[in-house]
């Protein structure tokens, strides 16, 4: 629960960043009505459909994660995430050097986006929402490598919804009433964004350690708590097949 939680936490406090990138169309989304209300709900459900991609993409790389523990390296992709968050701070060349913006299913995505925005409606508005989770950004990609650290569908999509919801007071704010924070603001809390990336790194590494430290770095029978179960089903199953073939020789005897 921890570990999902910090998705959240990531959501928050990267939500200044998501202002700076995603802005720009938060600034011009074409929300439906005139009175507040109806202005309220467009940028929710432009929100919502955000969230929902996030949610998806954590299904999916949460599965990943999960096929990758079921053959016995969950604590490693756990220690492997957490790396990468931390590589991602210390050495941002590398990963800048990659462009996923230029990919053609990026210009489709954008494309798509444009079109939308004639049209004023609840339904558009989350349409361009659901688009808009699948544009490149830095911050969901280390969100995604947390969904596959989590090593399970159901906590990589808690962990990605998370995020998502915690993106939502700032992107609807800015919606709403424009830029809610001033770049001095801005560039403080970009300050603070790198420390917590590595924080949530190092808690993924002391968690695939299993260094028996309560909530932060459990056991790896808390990890596996499913096949701990088995295992303890089975040993419980071959003492109690043992006690009735004893019992039966001793019957025998007698």
């Amino acid at each position: 629960m921890e570990i999902i939680l910090t998705g959240f936490v990531l959501g928050i406090m990267g939500s200044l960043h998501c202002a700076g990138m995603c802005g720009p169309i938060a600034l011009s989304l074409p929300l439906h009505g005139k009175a507040i209300g109806a202005k309220v709900v467009s940028g929710v459900m432009y929100n919502l459909g955000r969230t929902v991609t996030y949610g998806i993409m954590g299904a999916i790389f949460g599965l990943i994660g999960q096929g990758l523990s079921l053959v016995g390296f969950q604590q490693w992709v756990s220690v492997a995430m957490g790396a990468l968050m931390i590589l991602s701070v210390l050495l941002p060349s590398i990963f800048k050097s990659a462009q996923p913006q230029k990919m053609p299913i990026v210009g489709l995505v954008r494309k798509g986006i444009q079109r939308l925005f004639v049209k004023r409606s609840f339904g558009g508005l989350f349409l361009i929402g659901l688009l808009n989770g699948l544009l490149p950004c830095g911050l969901v990609y280390l969100a995604i490598a947390g969904a596959i650290g989590t090593g399970d569908v159901t906590s990589g999509t808690l962990f990605m919804i998370l995020f998502g919801l915690g993106t939502i007071p700032m992107m609807l704010g800015i919606s709403l009433v424009g830029n809610m924070a001033n770049v001095a603001i801005r560039e403080k809390v970009n300050k603070v964004i790198p420390v917590l990336v590595v924080v949530i790194g190092i808690i993924f590494i002391l968690r695939g350690l299993s260094l028996g430290i309560p909530f932060l770095s459990p056991p790896e029978k808390k990890l596996h708590p499913q096949m701990h179960v088995e295992q303890t089903v089975g040993e419980t199953k071959g003492n109690t097949k043992e006690a009735i073939s004893s019992s039966c020789c001793q019957r025998g005897e007698d």
